[in-house]
C-alpha cells in the first residue's frame, strides 16, 4: 500500500485500521481468535496503521480492544504503527452498563493510562498517542506539557488530539508539537473542513474516523432493522433510519456512479474522496470481515482528479442529506443516546 506523512516524520498506510469495531459499537464482539487472525490478515495486505483506545471493550473486559491488537500485532512491532488513546475514563460508580465515559486528562491520570496501555500493547513505546477527548478542567498547555515528558522518556514518540478545535489545538502545539488530530470525516460530515488551513499551516496530520459515516458510504444497508439494538451502536444512528435511508438515495446514487466510472466500490470512492483532497489525510475505517478490508485498502489506489473532487463537493452541497451521528446540524434535533464519546 502506499504511505503517508503524518505530521513531520510518522509515516503509515495511506489507509489504516480502525480496530474499535471487533470489540466494541457493531454488534456482538468477534471471537478472539478471529479478530488475531484478522488483523494479521491486515498487516499481510499493506496496513501499517492501527488505531485503538484504552476504553474500546466490553462490560466484562472494558481494554479488551488494546489487549487483542498488542497480541495479533507483537510478531510485527517493528513494521507497525500503534495509536492508541487516553483521556476518557470509564465512570464505574454510576452503576450503568455499558458504562459511561468521562473526560478526564489530569496528569496522574495521563501516566497511569499510558502505562496500562503499554503492558496490553506489549510495547515499550507507543507511536501515536491520542488525547481523545478535551478535558475542559484541564488546559491544553498542561497536557501538552504531559505529552512532551512522555516523549522524553521515550513512552511515546508522536501525539494528537481527537475532535480537535483550533484554539485548542494552538495552544497545545505551542507547548508540544502535535502530529495528527483524529476527527470524524466524511462525505457527510465535513465540518472539519474549517481546520484544514490551520492543519496545514502547522503541519499537522487528519487522521479521518468514521471516514464512511459508520459504515452508510459503503452502500451496503437497506434495512434498519438488521441491527441489533443491544449492541450495535448503528440501530440508533439517524443515518440508518428507514426515512433517512430513503433521503440519502441521490447520495448514494452519486457515489454509484462515480464509482462505476473510476471502476471502484462506493466505499473506495468516498475514501479516494478525501484522499485525493489533501496529502496528509489518513483514514482509518474499521471492518471485520476480510474482504471490506483488502477493498478498503483498494481506496489508495482510486485516483480522482482536481476538477473531480472539486465535482463531488459541489453534488455533495446539492444532494439531500439525512441527519449523520456526530454532527449538529440545526436541523437535526437528534439525541445521540450518549454515544457521542465514542
Amino acid at each position: 500500500m502506499q504511505t503517508r506523512i503524518l505530521g513531520k516524520d510518522l509515516r503509515v498506510s495511506a489507509v489504516g485500521l480502525g480496530c474499535m469495531g471487533f470489540s466494541h459499537a457493531y454488534g456482538a464482539p468477534t471471537e478472539e481468535k478471529e479478530t488475531i487472525r484478522l488483523l494479521r490478515c491486515a498487516v499481510e495486505m499493506g496496513y501499517t496503521f492501527f488505531d485503538t483506545a484504552e476504553v474500546y471493550g466490553t462490560p466484562e473486559e472494558p481494554h479488551v480492544n488494546e489487549r487483542l491488537v498488542g497480541e495479533a500485532l507483537a510478531p510485527y512491532r517493528e513494521k507497525v504503527v500503534l495509536s492508541t488513546k487516553f483521556g476518557l475514563r470509564f465512570d464505574l460508580a454510576s452503576g450503568k452498563i455499558p458504562y459511561p465515559l468521562l473526560p478526564d486528562s489530569r496528569p496522574a491520570t495521563i501516566r497511569k493510562s499510558v502505562e496500562g496501555s503499554l503492558r496490553r500493547l506489549r510495547t515499550d513505546h507507543i507511536d501515536l498517542y491520542f488525547q481523545h477527548r478535551i478535558d475542559p478542567q484541564v488546559p491544553a498547555e498542561e497536557v501538552a506539557g504531559v505529552m512532551a515528558d512522555l516523549i522524553r522518556e521515550g513512552k511515546i514518540t508522536h501525539w494528537g488530539i481527537s475532535e480537535a478545535d483550533e484554539a485548542y489545538l494552538r495552544r497545545a502545539h505551542a507547548v508540544c508539537p502535535v502530529t495528527a488530530v483524529q476527527n470524524r470525516y466524511s462525505m457527510m460530515a465535513r465540518q472539519y473542513e474549517t481546520l484544514f488551513p490551520t492543519l496545514e499551516a502547522l503541519g499537522v496530520g487528519l487522521v479521518a474516523f468514521s471516514p464512511m459515516a459508520n459504515g452508510f458510504l459503503t452502500a451496503q444497508y437497506s434495512d434498519p432493522a438488521q441491527f441489533d439494538r443491544r449492541n450495535d451502536y448503528r440501530a440508533a444512528m439517524p443515518q440508518f433510519t428507514r426515512e433517512a435511508m430513503e433521503r440519502n438515495q441521490q447520495l448514494l446514487e452519486l457515489l454509484r456512479a462515480t464509482a462505476e466510472r473510476k471502476r471502484a466500490t462506493p466505499a473506495q470512492i468516498s475514501l479516494a474522496w478525501m484522499l485525493c483532497k489533501k496529502p496528509w489525510i489518513v483514514p482509518i475505517p474499521g471492518t471485520r470481515r476480510q474482504e471490506r478490508m483488502q477493498e478498503n485498502a483498494g481506496a489508495a489506489d482510486v485516483t480522482l482528479t482536481p476538477d473531480e473532487v472539486a465535482a463531488l463537493d459541489a453534488a455533495l452541497g446539492r444532494v439531500p442529506m439525512s441527519a449523520v451521528f456526530g454532527v449538529e446540524r440545526p436541523a437535526d434535533a437528534q439525541q445521540e443516546a450518549g454515544q457521542r464519546s465514542l
